[in-house]
């Protein structure tokens, strides 16, 4: 476990960016990039993520570049793409050009922590098959972490998408009647500390327009640093 008491903050941060680093260099497979959009080929790209269904098309923008990987067969398709169209009139035709015109698209934030806030933790961790479970908790393959109440019944819950050995992204849910207690920040907190602890670096991606899980991450301790992802994945 690496925390403050046990490195200097700078060996921390040192770390922690080495392993963002590693963690775009192979989910994308490039990382970082000169100014503008890069196209990239990663044959991950063409093979099943972490629920077993494809991500054909997955890009990270930093400030100073942006890296949009595509599968190695449709690079030179996207590349005359980007070459041909605005960033704002990429988005609808991507999925298409990457050979899933059925899938969706989504843009937003990309956010990473390496400080998660000191919230008291919130549930346990239990199989993803547990009873309750929504259908989306459903689709991890490890332990996922689970509020419930009193007699049983499911308020929130996290789970985490280990994208590789370096990069975990958390997702949270609470139900309509268990919102503005604060469970998701505390999930969200909780997560980010183990996946420290498996040594990654937890992520966090939310829809630009979200307030609402823009201020969990916050709260969590995955500041707003101006980064941005987008993509074509399943309905």
């Amino acid at each position: 476990m690496i925390t403050n008491a046990t490195a200097g903050g700078e060996e921390v941060a040192a770390v922690l960016d080495r392993r963002l680093f590693l963690h775009l260099a192979t989910w994308l497979g490039q990382w970082p990039a000169g100014p503008g959009l890069h196209v990239v080929r990663s044959h991950r790209r063409a093979r099943p993520a972490w629920d077993g269904r494809l991500r054909p098309a997955i890009a990270v923008a930093a400030p100073d570049c942006a890296v949009l990987s595509v599968p190695p067969d449709r690079v030179d398709a996207v590349r005359a793409l980007v070459r041909e169209r605005a960033p704002a009139d990429l988005l609808p035709v991507l999925p298409a050009t990457v050979g899933a015109p059925e899938f969706a698209t989504h843009t937003g934030s990309f956010r990473w922590c390496t400080a998660p806030a000191r919230l008291p933790d919130v549930g346990g961790w239990e199989p993803p098959t547990g009873p309750g479970l929504p259908p989306w908790l459903r689709l991890f393959d490890r332990e996922v972490l689970v509020v419930r109440d009193d007699d049983g019944r499911y308020l929130a819950g996290a789970g985490i998408k280990r994208h590789d050995a370096y990069g975990h992204e958390l997702a949270v849910g609470t139900v309509p009647a268990a919102r503005g207690r604060g469970l998701a920040r505390r999930l969200v907190a909780r997560a980010a500390r183990r996946v420290l602890d498996e040594g990654a670096v937890p992520t966090y991606l939310h829809d630009a327009g979200n307030h609402a899980s823009a201020r969990v991450a916050e709260a969590a301790g995955f500041p707003d640093r101006g980064w941005t992802s987008f993509g074509v994945f399943p309905r």
